[in-house]
């Protein structure tokens, strides 16, 4: 093993996280507090604010936390600001309705310090203000839904945006690409279908945040999250469809054995 090679083995990785809000800013100061608690703390925590009208840069500037501000709404838009800015190794994301146990940036480094092929990973989430049943049903149907479905069509597990972290060459090396000016597609969708068949994603069911059960505080709610969700896999088709990644990733994988 070279000395350089060694170096970047031996060197501490840089985490940074990103959290985009938008008037969110009680949920972002929980989300904030448990990030400080960190057992393994963040060198650097990045809120998007996305053009809120409440004290969301106030609450992340007392938390410490470097303040971005996108003027275009959506999620897309404030994410895509917030990995802009990060200069970490590994740039983790978290809604602002996220809870992470004081374990998960622990959990993130250890991943991509056991494996430096390992492109990202990702893990569910638990509804922590919604009924038993809708909590069992969601996190079953919804996220688990998304998992699988979404894992069969990409061959890789897809990035679950509330508990998600890539290395920051993911994000240089598809940040062109993605449909980052779009305020009405789902992020975590978007840039998991822009990440290449080969990708090495880990799915890590160890790995859960506490996540908000807004998703299904209405029907309207819900039905524009399908609608969003349709959206981004449209955008897709059929240049992303599940056989065509299936021979783009064959052919990777021949040409690897020739070399």
């Amino acid at each position: 093993m070279s000395a350089e090679l060694h170096g970047e083995h031996a060197r501490r990785l840089v985490l940074s996280v990103v959290v985009p809000s938008r008037d969110d800013a009680r949920m972002l100061e929980t989300c904030l507090r448990l990030l400080a608690e960190q057992t393994r703390a963040a060198d650097e925590v990045i809120v998007v604010d996305n053009d809120s009208t409440d004290d969301t840069a106030a609450v992340a500037s007392a938390a410490g936390a470097v303040v971005v501000s996108e003027p275009r709404h959506g999620v897309w838009p404030a994410s895509a600001a917030g990995f802009d800015r990060a200069r970490g190794d590994v740039i983790a994301r978290l809604d602002a309705d996220s809870r992470p146990p004081a374990d998960w940036l622990e959990r993130v480094e250890r991943c991509f310090a056991a494996d430096e092929a390992l492109d990202a990973v990702t893990g569910p989430g638990t509804f922590y203000d919604s009924s038993r049943l809708v909590s069992a049903l969601g996190r079953r149907f919804y996220i688990g839904g998304y998992f699988w479905a979404i894992g069969v069509w990409l061959g890789h597990p897809p990035l679950f945006g509330s508990n998600f972290a890539m290395r920051r060459r993911v994000w240089e090396a598809v940040r062109g690409q993605v449909h980052r000016e779009l305020g009405d597609v789902h992020d975590d969708l978007d840039l998991s279908m822009h990440l290449p068949p080969t990708a090495r994603v880990s799915y890590e069911r160890s790995l859960l945040v506490g996540i908000s059960g807004r998703p299904f505080a209405s029907r309207r709610a819900l039905g524009r999250r399908l609608r969003w969700a349709y959206r981004t896999l449209r955008l897709h088709w059929p240049d992303e469809a599940p056989w065509r990644r299936r021979a783009r990733a064959a052919l990777s994988g021949r040409s690897r054995r020739r070399r």
